[in-house]
């Protein structure tokens, strides 16, 4: 199986899929700004799942060392993140599950310069990256219960057909049903529907809401 690098999986989103692939036999390396951070957060997760699943490094030496490039960090360490192992990056796949919030206004749609998180990726890496969109609209909340399949489909956005038949694979091993949604540029729509997702939480008291796309077969 191909290593996946989770850069922010110290993180609660970046953790719950870090388990889950980890569960299903990938290979996982948890990225962090600090290594030390990154291996004391893999030490714990290795803890809660009784087993050497995964390791952790600092974020360029994961994404080095990894096939597939995961990025699940706040949009206010994006760019900064991103500057940090663009090299690392090139000839590779980036998954990137971020989302452009504004806090405090986290309920609100902003639309960033770039017009998505994945497009602002894909300008600063460079075409020899494919940038895939994708995990936005999944609760934490959902990933952390390790034995429970997530009540949630994940729109897969990319310019390249192989690279999202590829993340729609990693949904699948995560627990939920892949979507293709088309090329890079619908990752606008995908981002936009987080803040909807929170005001929905807030508004009706709920943790976790996520999307169901109606009209599929099930095994679609």
């Amino acid at each position: 199986m191909k290593t996946l690098a989770i850069l922010g999986g110290t993180g609660k989103e970046g953790a719950g899929l870090a388990m889950r692939w980890a569960l299903h036999g990938y290979p996982v390396l948890i990225g962090s700004r600090s290594a030390a951070k990154a291996k004391t957060r893999a030490a714990e997760m290795n803890s809660e799942l009784s087993g050497e699943y995964l390791k952790g490094l600092a974020n360029a030496e994961a994404a080095a060392a990894a096939d597939i490039i995961i990025l699940s960090v706040p949009y206010s360490a994006h760019q900064a993140t991103l500057n940090g192992v663009r090299e690392q990056c090139q000839g590779k796949v980036l998954v990137d599950l971020t989302v452009p919030l504004q806090p405090p206004e986290i309920t609100r749609v902003n639309l960033p310069a770039g017009g998505a998180a994945a497009l602002e990726a894909q300008a600063l890496l460079g075409a020899a990256v494919t940038v895939v969109a994708a995990f936005q609209n999944v609760s934490a909340v959902k990933l952390k219960k390790l034995d429970q399949p997530v009540d949630c489909d994940v729109l897969v956005c990319a310019d390249d057909l192989a690279a999202r038949s590829a993340v729609i694979e990693l949904v699948k091993a995560a627990g939920m049903r892949g979507l293709d949604a088309g090329g890079l540029k619908n990752a606008v729509a995908a981002e936009s529907l987080t803040p909807v997702l929170l005001h929905i939480n807030k508004t009706y008291g709920v943790q976790g809401a996520g999307i169901r796309i109606s009209g599929l077969d099930d095994g679609k």
